[in-house]
């Protein structure tokens, strides 16, 4: 049986005896920022495709690579990044990189050529990949250990309702199709990130950690800790099903409709919406974190096999109902993923690294964003029934894996046996 260990304190530097009001005042604020940038998100998301294609006049091999590149820079820069949130304190650094990605999306209005792109790119994506690890930080020193992943679920179903919102504003945009609507939806996201620097300015301020002996990096020594974020990274390449190879796969391998793929992106906000909070609320500790990580990949497997079925046959009300079964079965096992993930990442950075910590165990969202696509285009698409089953297999292993990975570094960080 796994040991949990001690629970880590709270962040050294942040305030003491915080009362009941003051932490639920924190956790508005961090609801409310959350939630404004993630409308801008969602509303770029949707919309910057095509501004970069139709009005900008880069090629799709341009697009890609742009934005390949620049989480690439923001995958590197994420860690110092968060070292910097640990040593300056985070609230000031979430605020500043929230102004800097502010300026990062109003500099693509200006984007004229091929290599401005990829320094707006570079610039977005790091600003981006270091703010995400300084709200952790700003988060791990706020909110008492036992409430961070409860927490942390409630804003990851703001960011899904933000998205959701966004996109709304952004398909407007797309319906309209002129060059004013889309510069007005690149202000909008703007605006949003100028909202929560402002709202992250009104929480409390963590003060920053001593610099304490030892490397400045200590998490690019921690060899446990980098093993679960590349177990992480693989479970996480869920993330471009929806958006990308359900699309696909329904366009070239089933009878289904065509605008059958909102409504599978319907079902997994509003899933996430309504149960992630109550399926973190049953993650306590590590024990129950690896388990959450470990069903969730064999409902992911679940979720392929049943994605698979949809090709068989040639109704296409059995395909949707299918379809739609399967996006339930993934979004499920989304939430498992995310509670026993945000738990591991928390619990096992040490209280005085949370910024460099979380700065880390980030990039494995930029290397499933930038591998992901390529990843599952070419078993899925290309293997058909029995890539959706490879892919599913792959889930299943990296679940497995987690717990003994988990077991390991408890015992490198406690000195346990």
């Amino acid at each position: 049986m796994t040991t949990t260990g001690p629970t880590p304190g709270p962040t050294p530097g942040s305030t003491p005896g915080s009362t009941t009001a003051s932490r639920w005042s924190s956790r508005g604020l961090l609801v409310q920022a959350q939630l404004a940038n993630s409308i801008g998100d969602g509303a770029y998301l949707v919309t910057s495709a095509l501004y970069f294609a139709r009005i900008v006049g880069l090629s799709a091999t341009e697009i890609g690579l742009g934005l390949t590149l620049g989480w690439a820079v923001g995958t590197v820069a994420g860690v110092p990044l968060g070292h910097l949130a640990d040593r300056r304190g985070p609230r000031g650094v979430a605020v500043l990189l929230a102004l800097t990605t502010a300026v990062a999306v109003m500099s693509f209005l200006f984007v004229r050529s091929f290599a401005l792109f990829v320094l707006a790119a570079c610039l977005y994506g790091t600003a981006q990949t270091g703010l995400s690890a300084a709200r952790q930080a700003l988060l791990a020193g706020l909110i008492e250990p036992g409430k961070r992943t409860e927490v942390r679920a409630v804003l990851q179903s703001t960011i899904n309702g933000g998205l959701a919102m966004g996109a709304t504003l952004g398909g407007f945009a797309l319906h309209v199709d002129s060059r004013e609507a889309y510069l007005t939806v690149f202000a909008v996201d703007a605006v949003s990130f100028l909202v929560a620097a402002l709202l992250l300015l009104r929480l409390p301020a963590v003060a920053p950690v001593p610099a304490a002996a030892g490397p400045k990096l200590a998490v690019l020594r921690d060899r446990p800790y980098a093993v679960i974020t590349l177990i992480n990274a693989v479970m996480l390449f869920y993330m471009p099903l929806l958006s990308l190879i359900v699309p696909l796969w329904i366009v070239q391998r089933t009878t289904a409709p065509t605008w059958l793929v909102s409504a599978l992106l319907l079902v997994n906000t509003v899933s996430v919406l309504l149960f992630q909070v109550r399926i973190a609320r049953r993650v306590r500790g590590l024990a129950d974190a690896s388990r959450s990580v470990r069903y969730a990949g064999l409902v992911m497997l679940a979720a392929c096999a049943v994605f698979a079925m949809s090709a068989i046959g040639s109704s296409a009300w059995l395909a949707g109902l299918i379809l739609l079964a399967a996006a339930g079965l993934q979004a499920y096992g989304e939430m498992l993923l995310g509670a026993g993930a945000w738990e591991i990442g928390f619990t096992l950075a040490p209280a005085d690294k949370q910024g460099q910590y979380q700065g880390f165990f980030g990039t494995g969202m930029a290397v499933a964003r930038m591998l992901g696509p390529v990843v599952l285009t070419t078993l899925v698409i290309g293997g058909g029934t029995l890539g959706w089953l490879l892919v599913g297999g792959l889930f299943v292993a990296a679940g497995a894996a987690m717990t003994p990975a988990v077991s390991w570094a408890t015992r490198n960080r406690y000195g346990l046996t």
